[in-house]
């Protein structure tokens, strides 16, 4: 494959103790919970999810037989996997979301927060999403949202330059963009996913107004506040969830990992990798301390 979009690594970042922990967003990360509890299907087969880093989210999957936390960083895996011990359902799976290593139709969820924000090239990104996704299932994603209220107010008020009415995305620091909603759902159904329930979310992600008022109250009023998604979308975040293309063939059975290079299935090896089935191609990938690394194939010495 070539022309790949660049991607945002992570790699060897503080993300979970410099953003995360410790940092007062404990009113981000319940209002996002109370979102994806509403959106995602409580029980299925196969989950994924899409840029999990040191998987924040991972016990929202208790429902789910295998959940694969997919992401850039291997350094923000590796955080995940000393979090959740040796659980036989997760799999911990380093990669490039342009070229995602799994057969197509494998998963009955893809769950995607925090990260569409990233994609340099969304139209593409979904194309691979929808490979992967069995026909029927869902897809939860949450994006951030140009047209919230603070930007139309500080486009009012002259103090930024672009418009948050308008449909295209706009990146204002490099690799971080924000999407307007209907641009964002024209994409969703040109990838063949079926848009529908929108929840908007972190109405109150103001700083001042959380030190004051106390979190569970906050989190209460923005469970209120995200029913009203479907009619407006004039916060920061925004939840969509997507149906599947029903038509379609589910994974064969006993098929998992394909080659991210020419998509043929990947069978195992006797010595810690995965090795492409395509004889034309053969590419080999390493599984290294319990995480499934296909940032770039194996070297092999000739």
């Amino acid at each position: 494959m070539t022309d790949i979009p660049p991607v945002c690594d992570y790699e060897g970042s503080d993300y979970r103790t410099r953003f995360w922990e410790g940092q007062g967003r404990e009113y981000e990360d319940l209002v996002e919970r109370v979102a994806l509890r509403r959106l995602l299907p409580p029980t299925g087969r196969t989950l994924i999810e899409v840029g999990a880093g040191f998987g924040r989210l991972a016990d929202e999957y208790k429902g789910y037989e295998k959940v694969v936390l997919f992401d850039y960083s291997r350094s923000l895996l590796a955080e995940a996997r000393a979090r959740l011990g040796d659980d036989p359902r997760f799999v911990f799976v380093a990669g490039n979301w342009y070229q995602m290593p799994f057969v197509a139709g494998l998963f009955d969820a893809i769950v995607q927060v925090r990260t569409l924000h990233h994609a340099a090239d969304v139209p593409a990104l979904f194309r691979q999403l929808v490979r992967i996704a069995r026909p029927g299932g869902r897809y939860v994603l949450e994006f951030a949202n140009k047209q919230n209220l603070k930007a139309i107010l500080r486009f009012w008020l002259r103090r930024q330059d672009w418009s948050p009415f308008s449909r295209e995305p706009v990146e204002f620091v490099p690799l971080n963009f924000d999407f307007h909603p209907r641009w964002i759902r024209e994409q969703l159904v040109a990838a063949g996913f079926v848009p529908g329930r929108m929840l908007t979310v972190s109405h109150f992600r103001f700083d001042p107004l959380k030190r004051v008022v106390p979190t569970p109250w906050l989190v209460w009023l923005d469970g209120l506040a995200q029913l009203t998604g479907n009619w407006w979308q004039l916060s920061p975040s925004v939840f969509v969830v997507n149906e599947h293309p029903r038509e379609g063939s589910t994974a064969v059975s006993g098929t998992f990992f394909a080659c991210p290079n020419c998509l043929s299935p990947l069978d195992d090896t006797q010595n810690g990798r995965l090795l492409c089935s395509n004889a034309q191609c053969r590419h080999q990938y390493q599984i290294k301390d319990g995480i499934y690394d296909f940032k770039e194939p194996v070297q092999i010495s000739t």
